[in-house]
């Protein structure tokens, strides 16, 4: 009997598992629809219904997310840094309270560099206390704002590029930033691409006419396959298998002949570049035989082509292509041009007029689109209804080409961008860094953020006044108010304060006047006059541009002719137009610094807005890098300097602002940062020299330490060791790139920020300007080759001096120590510890000296050999630290001897 129940079971068992192995083959939703059915609730029109709920509710939920750094990460970092804090002020106690008398200028000056890099690293570890992550959600996105069957309602997108010298800045490099803009993952209607340049060269306007005909069969190819990354020449040299997830049977056939065409047009850009190599004495002639208008770069009027985006603005296959536009604005002598900062103003004003797109991004010449869905990326902040509506702009971290593999110079910055710019993330936003940035316009426009609703105030009958206040039954003013609206005067509710704010007033280009739209509301004439006289001060004297202002959402107004538009862009880039505007005051980018960036970004914290921080795991943006040693400190030179001509302003961080208190504490503690770290190389240049002039002098910048105050120096050491380590391990950062960014802060600190402090205070104080060049982007022939080219500039005096004299102290010392006998060797490796610390950390300039890596020219090692052999066997044979004396000695003998 149990044999034949348990046989039952069996069968049972068996016959079920059958069943649901048929249905598991139709899969989970089959058995749901069968479910469904069973109950009576499925049919054609419910599964739809199901469907539609589904995608609404996907479309309904944020664009993006903040995604805290774990708890196990973060908290030990923050206790190490308090810890930390704790032991530096017993340290700088000891240091203060135990004076060395017999080296007492060495002691002092210790003491005070100490202190100097207590505070800095205070102004730079708070502010990243709070540091976060973002994730985007592309799908949401698109499900908001791209529904199938309606118009497409992204937001529109101009795109600025700026460039200047095409010798320095090669035409191809531009035209690949060019390319990848038109063909970026967007709907074509929604971008215009304007190109500054600020040189008026024929050579950028020609091979910018090259490259609208070649976007022609560029743009359709990477569509059509999704080519990663859409800059051709980066493209083709990809080292990766591209035939990797294509499916398409004619791609290599297409891909083979679309390199053929991009060859071509390399020759023909090349071919332009070497003609202008010679400028002809009558100067340069257009192809209708009339002289190029920028002959002379310094007096030119303002020039705008429209090359594609009116007629002609398709591709080979039919389809639609972005507006791309050429702008030189004018330039006249006796007018200043305020540089690049001037150029990207201009470039706001033109776009206004053209396009009008409510988000604009800059790029840099060389920053080519990387991710072709950069711009959707960044739409996920600001067209997010939650967080969008007080986000002035979206930053992506800056990332480079052509570095070699060990960042010899720290060229990618990488401890910047992956973990200042994180903290910064979490408390108002990251700074503005000058390229790769998607602003909101009416940010630069100088308006401040909406403000969110007031949480509402209790009140309550009266008949207790412990709870709430007291309703009050409204009463009016009797100069006009009623009970239908505000009065016209007084107070924030009256009619004048919402006739004169930009959301219930447009401008009448026609007529000149400004129409009101609140209500029955009639002001007469002055009030008009004054409300026109405001605008055209803050704005400039232009119709259109005022108009375009004040619309939020953008677009241009649909009864304006091309040319008619075309004609007010060149009155709004003449030299004049800025004149007693709050331009470069107030509005677009500030003027006043080489650093523009930071400054403009500073200006919009201070008024509330935020900032947001966006680093995609498929890098947005990519560009070139100075990798020779002499390219890269003129390029932190002119960072460094314009920090301090920031600090010297009125827009200094440490005080700006304080009033309206719309900027964040912490935040202006990075912004303090920025402005004066480069005063940090004096302090630094002195401490570098120290362990050299303790080793010559056989002095002690300490005391003798007893073991107990030995313990704080070991928790000191053990603390930034922990510090850094903690950083690294929140921050994904690796310890090579961490140990290349501080060994450069010494190289830059005793080099680039000293000479821009005495750059700063010479332009502070005598007038003397400092003119700074651009960057050169070209490429070697050869892979890293212009990494071991020499180039002899004064910055590298200080560091070649401080190497010196640490390596003339080691010798020193150590001759020194051979002399004297084994005890004077303990108190020398306390000195040799620090110089050797300085020599290590300036081992990447002293290779950057020697020139091509692996290839120390023989007759230099020969002589260093040589020299420091005789130094060595001088020293020890005359050892002039050591007082000489011929004859008896007196305080053992007397005066009788």
């Amino acid at each position: 009997m149990a044999h034949y129940l348990f046989g039952t079971g069996q069968n049972l068992q068996t016959e079920g598992a059958e069943r649901w192995d048929d249905k598991k083959e139709g899969g989970w939703k089959e058995r749901m629809d069968d479910w469904k059915m069973q109950q009576g609730n499925l049919g054609p029109e419910a599964d739809d219904a199901y469907d539609d709920m589904s995608m609404l509710d996907e479309a309904r939920q944020p664009l993006s997310r903040k995604v805290p750094i774990a708890s196990s990460k973060i908290n030990p970092y923050r206790m190490v840094i308090v810890a930390r804090l704790l032991i530096l002020a017993f340290f700088l106690r000891y240091r203060i309270l135990n004076p060395v008398h017999d080296a007492i200028g060495l002691w002092l000056t210790s003491v005070i560099c100490e202190i100097w890099f207590a505070f800095s690293w205070i102004l730079d570890q708070f502010p990243k206390w709070f540091p976060i992550d973002r994730e985007t959600y592309l799908d949401r996105l698109s499900l908001r704002y791209e529904i199938e069957g309606e118009p497409n309602m992204l937001a529109p997108v101009d795109i600025f590029v700026s460039t200047v010298d095409p010798m320095k800045e090669p035409p191809l490099v531009t035209a690949n930033t060019v390319l990848s803009i038109l063909a970026m993952d967007y709907p074509v209607d929604k971008i215009s691409c304007y190109i500054s340049d600020d040189g008026a060269s024929m050579l950028t306007f020609e091979s910018l006419s090259e490259t609208a005909e070649f976007a022609r069969k560029w743009v359709p190819f990477c569509k059509k396959f999704s080519i990663e990354p859409r800059a051709p020449e980066m493209y083709f040299t990809l080292k990766v298998d591209y035939l990797k997830d294509k499916v398409q049977p004619t791609f290599v056939k297409e891909r083979r002949a679309m390199k053929r065409e991009y060859e071509e047009f390399k020759v023909r850009i090349n071919a332009l570049v070497a003609k202008a190599q010679k400028v002809p004495p009558e100067g340069w002639i257009m192809q209708d035989g009339t002289p190029w208008p920028g002959n002379n770069t310094k007096d030119h009027p303002g020039m705008i082509q429209v090359f594609l985006g009116q007629s002609g603005g398709h591709d080979t296959e039919g389809n639609e292509l972005p507006r791309l536009v050429y702008v030189s604005r004018e330039k006249r002598p006796g007018f200043l041009h305020h540089k690049k900062a001037g150029a990207m103003n201009a470039l706001v004003r033109v776009s206004g007029v053209l396009t009008n797109a409510p988000f604009m991004l800059n790029l840099d010449c060389d920053h080519y689109i990387n991710n072709s869905k950069a711009a959707r990326e960044a739409m996920c902040f600001l067209m997010d209804p939650q967080i969008g509506r007080k986000v002035c702009y979206v930053q992506f971290p800056q990332r480079f080409d052509g570095i070699d593999r060990h960042d010899r110079y720290a060229n990618r910055n990488t401890v910047f961008f992956d973990i200042n710019m994180k903290g910064l993330d979490g408390i108002q936003g990251p700074v503005y860094v000058g390229t790769g940035c998607v602003f909101r316009r009416q940010a630069l426009y100088g308006y401040e953020p909406p403000k969110g609703p007031k949480r509402p105030k209790m009140v309550s009958c009266g008949c207790c006044p412990c709870f709430g206040r007291r309703k009050k039954d409204k009463k009016y003013p009797k100069n006009g108010g009623n009970e239908n609206g505000p009065s016209l005067e007084g107070g924030s509710d009256s009619v004048f304060s919402h006739v004169f704010s930009p959301t219930y007033c447009f401008f009448n280009p026609l007529t000149l006047n400004f129409i009101y739209t609140c209500g029955a509301a009639v002001e007469d004439d002055k009030e008009l006059l004054m409300s026109q006289m405001n605008f055209e001060k803050k704005f400039g004297q232009s119709a259109i541009f005022v108009t375009s202002t004040l619309m939020d959402q953008g677009g241009v107004p649909p009864s304006s002719s091309p040319a008619a538009l075309l004609k007010e862009a060149i009155h709004v880039i003449s030299c004049g137009y800025e004149d007693k505007t709050e331009w470069g005051s107030e509005l677009g980018w500030i003027y006043g610094s080489i650093t523009e960036d930071i400054l403009t970004g500073f200006k919009m914290h201070c008024r509330g807005w935020r900032s947001i921080y966006c680093m995609p795991k498929l890098p947005a943006f990519k560009g070139s890098a100075p990798i020779n040693l002499s390219d890269r400190l003129n390029q932190v030179l002119r960072w460094a300097l314009g920090s301090v001509e920031i600090f010297f302003s009125r827009h200094c961080p440490a005080w700006y602002g304080l009033k309206g208190a719309k900027l964040r504490w912490l935040e202006r503690f990075a912004y303090v940062n920025t402005t004066i770290y480069p005063f940090t190389s004096l302090p630094l240049l002195a401490y570098c020299t120290l362990p050299a002039i303790c080793l010559l002098t056989d002095k002690f910048i300490m005391p003798p330490i007893s073991t107990f105050a030995s313990l704080f120096f070991i928790a000191l050491f053990l603390s930034i060791f922990a510090t850094g380590i903690l950083e690294l391990r929140w921050s994904g950062v690796s310890i090579e790139e961490w140990w290349r960014n501080e060994q450069f802060w010494v190289i830059g600190g005793i080099s680039a920020h000293l000479f821009a402090v005495v750059q700063g205070l010479l332009k502070v104080l005598a007038g003397i300007d400092t003119n700074f060049t651009v960057t050169s982007k070209t490429t070697d022939d050869e892979e890293f080759g212009e990494l071991y080219t020499f180039k002899w500039t004064t910055l590298l005096i200080p560091p070649t001096t401080v190497l010196i004299i640490n390596l003339v102290g080691v010798v020193a010392g150590i001759s020194d120590a051979i002399n004297n006998g084994y005890q004077s060797w303990g108190p020398l490796f306390g000195k040799l510890f620090f110089s050797f610390w300085v020599i290590v950390h300036l081992y990447p300039f002293l290779k950057g000296l020697m020139g091509r890596q692996n290839r120390t020219p023989t007759i230099v090692v020969i002589w260093s050999v040589l020299l420091a052999s005789i130094f060595s066997l001088l020293w020890v044979r005359i050892d002039p630290f050591v007082l000489k004396t011929k004859g008896p000695d007196t305080t053992q003998c007397g005066i009788n001897c």
